[in-house]
């Protein structure tokens, strides 16, 4: 009897751990099928990923390269400077403002034509005035994006993201660009920019943002800003940044092969973002007390966690908050009283976390079945 009542125990807890619901059953919201080949949606003030699919795989932009420039631009150069349209600049091929040779144009009307109409004459035309030429612009910009914001897989040959086999980036480096781009005023005033009176030497019209949804009910009113992007080798490319209630998201995603399905898919993070996450903040001036020490907030701190979740501050010795939900899982985590610091998590583990597409316990489940599997005819070779 002993001996039925071991296999049969050891059958029970191989069902047991077999069952798809005890480790598919989470309060996690579950992730949109994407058509994209690569995507990210990130919480703008904590930098929080919420969901990723190959974020980290180099993508070619196309003009999502734009957002990069003119940051770029916004901070290295006196945007009432007057650039005179060189003859590159007035034949550069792609979408256009209709730029003319000799032409003078400030800088900052040429960022709105970059931005809003998408011009690659008004890039060659900011690139040549900055820094001389194209190659070399395309160098410092490279190094800024690299030191300045702390990308790590970006490379761009030019400031507009015409194809270049060497002009590539990725879903995650893209959102940190928009990121810091955000907390900019002018960029945001531009990016965010619906239409504008354009008026030039060839060309006078009104020019309308690319980005449908900044035009398109009811996302008119959400979306901050836009930026759209196409080559054949990029596929549709589309950056977007939307603010409801108390969260702010930037998402992006690269590679649709169709128009519609770059819109699809951002409408579908975007229910994903709003629906299921919201931002919580410490105001600056908080104080906490430890062991006797006091560590005061020196500016507001952002955390992003579930709508369901109700999480946890709790103050360690030497004055790390770490902020945990009800699991008592980590949500993020600063050190006070050193610029109050975030200890950013690995964007990989943060999208899981978020997304419940994997769980820590499940990286070992292939191997508890094959021992207990093993387990079970070892009983079965000794008893029967």
């Amino acid at each position: 009897m002993k001996k039925i009542v071991a296999i049969l125990t050891a059958l029970i807890t191989l069902q047991v751990f077999t069952v798809p619901t005890v480790f598919g059953e989470t309060d996690s919201p579950s992730p949109p099928e994407l058509k994209s080949e690569a995507a990210i949606v990130m919480d703008s003030k904590s930098g929080e990923v919420l969901y990723s699919k190959n974020a980290a795989k180099e993508m070619y932009p196309a003009s999502l390269t734009k957002i990069a420039t003119a940051i770029y631009t916004i901070e290295n150069a006196d945007l009432d400077e007057v650039a005179t349209v060189s003859s590159n600049a007035r034949h550069t091929e792609g979408t256009r403002v209709y730029l003319e040779e000799g032409e003078r144009v400030t800088l900052k009307k040429l960022l709105q034509g970059l931005l809003i109409n998408s011009g690659n004459d008004a890039g060659v035309a900011i690139a040549e005035h900055v820094s001389g030429s194209v190659e070399k612009f395309a160098k410092e910009l490279n190094n800024y994006l690299k030191t300045e914001i702390g990308v790590s897989n970006t490379h761009f040959e030019n400031p507009h993201g015409l194809f270049n086999p060497e002009h590539v980036t990725t879903a995650e480096d893209l959102a940190k660009i928009t990121k810091y781009a955000m907390k900019n005023e002018v960029f945001r005033e531009i990016f965010g920019t619906k239409k504008l009176k354009w008026d030039g030497a060839a060309w006078d019209t009104t020019l309308y943002s690319h980005h449908k949804l900044m035009r398109q009910k009811p996302y008119d009113k959400v979306i901050t800003g836009g930026k759209t992007g196409y080559v054949n080798q990029s596929g549709f490319t589309l950056a977007t940044t939307a603010k409801k209630d108390n969260i702010s998201l930037i998402i992006i995603t690269l590679n649709s092969n169709a128009h519609r399905g770059a819109y699809n898919d951002t409408i579908k993070l975007l229910n994903f973002g709003f629906e299921n996450f919201q931002t919580s903040s410490i105001s600056k001036g908080s104080s906490y007390k430890v062991d006797g020490e006091e560590y005061i907030v020196s500016k507001e701190l952002y955390y992003t966690h579930s709508k369901d979740e109700e999480p946890v501050e709790e103050i360690k010795p030497g004055g790390e908050m770490e902020i945990t939900n009800q699991a008592g899982e980590v949500l993020a985590s600063f050190q006070l009283g050193d610029t109050d610091s975030p200890n950013q998590k690995d964007s990989t583990a943060q999208a899981a976390s978020h997304t419940g597409s994997e769980f820590p316990v499940q990286i070992h489940l292939p191997n508890l079945f094959v021992s207990i599997g093993f387990s079970i005819v070892d009983l079965f070779n000794k008893y029967i």
